[in-house]
């Protein structure tokens, strides 16, 4: 038996591997989307899955979203474990009736009865120079939204593990895919991938002490280079990345923060109503006494998403990143 070494291979990679090795070990796996099935999608994530599974399997669909994922929740009450590609992540806005009304309640309104297996992919976040509707971060709908799990990948190895979790569960899982990372780079391999821990379990990826830097998707990069950058100015920073937003691992966060006595929470959103400020709430209740300082945070404007050439002033970057860790030393 030959054995395949690691090779670098991108998380678009990882990602269609997933949904293609999901679709051979298990029949109700389908994929559907606009442009999912000739073009392979408008990033190529699909790319080659109806040649192999045919266009029963790997469908494209009419540009009606609230279509697409009206269908999906009919095929899942049916036994099908349907993965939905919203094109773009303000491309879903359409779908909400359908995702607020019946795919996040029907396993609740049923008293379990019902699963809804949907899987429902959606590139999400900026850094691609993309216009209006093509750029948006919009976990804060998601995570606001009772009886969803959402997860995003900041990874190769977690591109491939967390979308097979993603499809594996019985409930509905909006699969965040930061389109600034799909031409990201790991050595990987994809006939004996790494196992990664499952939904709802972050992971540090730098350890440190003298602050904690809790980020996930698309930002994790930048805090990664932050935090290498902030060395010069004898910091020690750790750097969290959540993976899953609901549910979220209070416990890892919770026992990072103790650790430093200091935490940023960093992401691509707005501010206001934004994930951070509901990490910075449960942070202060559970971890109030070890706080050194107040919890900050660095995130996008509380605008609608900028034309490109500005995107990269509304963005996180590791100068915004390290003001805010300076902060955090002088309001000790």
């Amino acid at each position: 038996m030959t054995t395949v070494a690691a090779k670098p291979a991108t998380m678009a990679q990882a990602l269609n591997r997933a949904m293609r090795d999901a679709m051979a070990e298990d029949p109700t796996v389908h994929v559907m989307g606009e442009d999912v099935g000739t073009l392979g999608g408008v990033f190529r994530i699909t790319d080659g899955l109806a040649k192999e599974f045919g266009e029963d399997r790997c469908t494209d669909t009419p540009l009606a979203e609230a279509g697409i994922l009206g269908t999906a929740v009919g095929m899942a009450m049916y036994g099908l474990r349907p993965v939905v590609e919203m094109q773009f992540d303000a491309f879903a806005y359409p779908a909400f009736e359908q995702l607020i009304s019946h795919v996040a309640r029907m396993r609740n309104r049923t008293r379990g009865a019902m699963p809804l297996p949907i899987t429902i992919r959606v590139p999400y976040g900026g850094g691609i120079g993309g216009v209006e509707h093509h750029s948006d971060s919009s976990e804060a709908y998601y995570i606001a939204t009772p009886g969803l799990h959402v997860v995003t990948p900041a990874t190769v190895e977690d591109a491939y593990g967390l979308l097979r979790a993603s499809i594996a569960s019985d409930d509905p899982v909006v699969f965040l895919e930061p389109k600034r990372l799909y031409w990201s780079k790991a050595d990987w391999n994809p006939e004996a991938p790494a196992a990664v821990p499952g939904i709802g379990t972050a992971r540090v990826r730098r350890t440190g002490t003298s602050a904690t830097l809790i980020t996930y998707g698309p930002s994790l990069p930048v805090c990664l280079e932050a935090a290498e950058a902030a060395r010069e100015e004898g910091w020690d920073l750790e750097v969290l990345d959540l993976r899953s937003l609901v549910p979220l691992d209070e416990d890892t966060v919770m026992a990072a923060v103790r650790r430093t006595g200091r935490a940023v929470v960093v992401h691509e959103a707005n501010g206001f109503g934004g994930p951070g400020a509901e990490l910075a709430a449960r942070i202060q209740e559970k971890c109030f006494h070890h706080l050194e300082a107040p919890v900050l945070r660095v995130t996008g404007f509380d605008i609608p998403y900028p034309p490109p050439m500005l995107e990269k002033h509304h963005l996180p970057g590791v100068d915004r990143i390290l003001d805010t860790v300076a902060r955090l030393q002088w309001e000790n």
